[in-house]
């Protein structure tokens, strides 16, 4: 019997035709408007109709089990579910069991624990695995946002990144952070998403010997309550005013190309960006890279040690 290393991620459809069933998945059965259906097919044309999300999701389950195997051969599979489209994590929660797993590693691609997202996928797993008459033992991954080859991962991307610049501003480059905004009233629950993210990019920046960085917020949802900011927009005009003219984005909440980099990024913040006389890159995300690979595999073995003196496993 196997172990079953399931990597989970958000999910994203793959053809303009799946946006609408997708976005009403997001929204727990409710059917969205017709105008918000069009305005997010928009910017999904805007970035080529689709996003590689599970091509890289794929290819990041490839490579893990790879590495895998070439440490303990037999011992493990890879799986993928999504959260809100296809495979879903109900689906291959089936598979695994059917394959006659013994238990599961669950892993969120998303390193910052909140009870609203990364909790939401322990939810649905925990709900698919208890309709089998004899489920698996489940180790699920809450959070892993200071693993070390994670930190280094990043630190490398920023200092790659700054690299890039014009020798004439580079000097001048204000780092900013950015991660998912979620609503405001998650700080009344204590959730310790936001502690989290301050708490990698201060690693990052530690480890990229920067000293002034900023942080800011980004992709908030449109559902009539207050949500988490500043936006990444918005807070360009604010460095703008503090005579900023070089920003370096780290998208420090999320390890994927995605809508949230491709367009919310790559478009609107780099138009903003231009509009202010900013000069504006992004680091490169972590995608399905080795440097990846190695700190998930880092996170696995992390649950082993911890199983085997009979502990609750978290990264």
């Amino acid at each position: 019997m196997h172990t079953a290393v399931l990597l989970l991620a958000y999910g994203s459809p793959s053809s303009p035709d799946e946006v609408e069933p997708y976005f009403t998945h997001i929204r727990g059965g409710r059917t969205p408007s017709h105008e918000a259906v069009a305005h997010l097919k928009a910017r999904y044309e805007a970035i080529g109709g689709r996003t590689p999300l599970l091509d890289i999701t794929n290819e990041t389950a490839r490579a893990l089990q790879a590495e895998l195997d070439a440490r303990s051969s037999g011992e493990y599979r890879t799986y993928v579910g999504m959260k809100h489209w296809h495979p879903f994590i109900a689906d291959v929660a089936q598979q695994i069991v059917t394959e006659g797993a013994r238990r599961v590693i669950a892993l969120v691609l998303a390193p910052h624990y909140s009870r609203m997202s990364v909790g939401g996928y322990r939810s649905a797993l925990e709900r698919a695995l208890a309709t089998a008459p004899c489920p698996p033992e489940l180790h699920f991954v809450e959070h892993w946002h200071l693993q070390p080859e994670f930190i280094a991962l990043m630190a490398d991307r920023v200092r790659e990144s700054l690299a890039s610049f014009p020798p004439d501003v580079r000097d001048g480059v204000r780092v900013v952070f950015s991660a998912h905004s979620l609503p405001e009233r998650i700080r009344s629950w204590d959730d310790p998403y936001e502690a989290e993210l301050l708490a990698s990019c201060a690693a990052v920046a530690g480890k990229s010997r920067i000293i002034d960085w900023r942080f800011a917020w980004q992709s908030a949802g449109n559902t009539g309550e207050p949500w988490l900011g500043p936006d990444l927009v918005d807070y360009l005009s604010t460095l703008e005013d503090e005579g900023v003219r070089a920003v370096l984005s780290v998208p420090i909440g999320f390890v994927c190309d995605h809508l949230e980099v491709l367009y919310d990024i790559d478009h609107e913040a780099v138009a903003a960006a231009r509009g202010l006389g900013i000069t504006f890159r992004r680091t490169r995300m972590p995608n399905a890279s080795p440097e990846l690979i190695a700190a998930l595999c880092a996170v696995v073995a992390g649950v082993e040690r911890d199983s085997a003196v009979g502990t609750e496993s978290l990264a």
